[in-house]
């Protein structure tokens, strides 16, 4: 018999600096043991000191990518990052529908890690209505948690309250990532929404200001380890590890003028 791969597909943004969005997201797949697919929906002008030009590309071509993959590769898991506009939010949340996708790990990105708007005012309010309720976990940071809910968001009270609010659009469950904290952890926190049950997941802070495309690449690990049929919480675990070693291994590396990106294939070479 054939071999069958791991598929997971990624609906994100184009980072030409190569350490986030679409980029990111296969190098995640592919250091993973995953078969990466990608619908791109913008392309960005980037680099470790931010983006200078973003560019959205019209819904009908993001929605024919999505069509060309889905119809033919079908998928074991989805990454959704950057989608910019609310038509292009709406419309995917439809196809996924279509397509009856499963493993739906919804990043909800708003801004880079530069301050650059990767997220347009009325995509927001399209995200809740349309996307949350159809993914299987929701991953916010804490900037993010807050742009949703109105507020600012700081300790792990605050987090659990927040995550059960979030849970309450439809989503089954929500990681709220503590990485912007000022504890001395990184703590996330998992709500599983049907279990009414809280998780933390802890791992040491790493001082480095190669960062850029941690949000990226944790997610996209949860997708690579959801499509190779881990458990919720075992694929989050699983990809915490996985992004707390690319952070580590990226510190001891120099490149750009600004905040550079992690190691995504540290566990192959140094």
């Amino acid at each position: 018999m054939a071999r069958k791969y791991h598929k997971v597909l990624t609906i994100a943004g184009s980072d030409s600096g190569g350490g986030a969005g679409i980029q990111a997201d296969i190098k995640t797949f592919s250091a993973l043991g995953c078969y990466g697919m990608s619908v791109i929906t913008s392309l960005t002008a980037q680099n470790t000191k931010g983006i200078t030009a973003i560019h959205g590309l019209p819904p009908g071509f993001v929605q024919a990518q999505l069509e060309a993959v889905l119809s033919d590769l079908g998928t074991d898991a989805v990454k959704i990052g950057m989608l910019y506009s609310s038509e292009v939010v709406e419309m995917v949340a439809v196809e996924l529908r279509k397509y009856h996708a499963r493993n739906i790990v919804l990043d909800p990105v708003m801004a880079a890690q530069s301050g650059g708007k990767l997220l347009e005012d009325e995509a927001l309010e399209a995200t809740k209505e349309f996307l949350m309720p159809i993914a299987t976990v929701v991953t916010p940071n804490l900037p993010e948690a807050s742009a949703l809910l109105g507020r600012e968001i700081n300790d792990l009270e605050e987090m659990k309250r927040a995550a059960r609010e979030l849970a309450a659009y439809g989503s089954k469950s929500v990681l709220i990532k503590g990485g912007h904290s000022k504890d001395r952890d990184a703590t996330d926190l998992l709500f599983v929404g049907h279990e009414d049950r809280f998780v933390i997941f802890r791992a040491e802070r790493i001082a480095t200001r190669n960062s850029h495309g941690t949000g990226c690449t944790l997610s996209s690990a949860i997708a690579s380890f959801l499509a190779k049929g881990y458990p919720l919480e075992e694929a989050i675990g699983s990809a915490k590890e996985f992004i707390t070693g690319a952070i580590k291994a990226g510190a001891q590396y120099e490149i750009g003028r600004g905040d550079g990106p992690v190691h995504h294939y540290y566990r192959f070479w140094e």
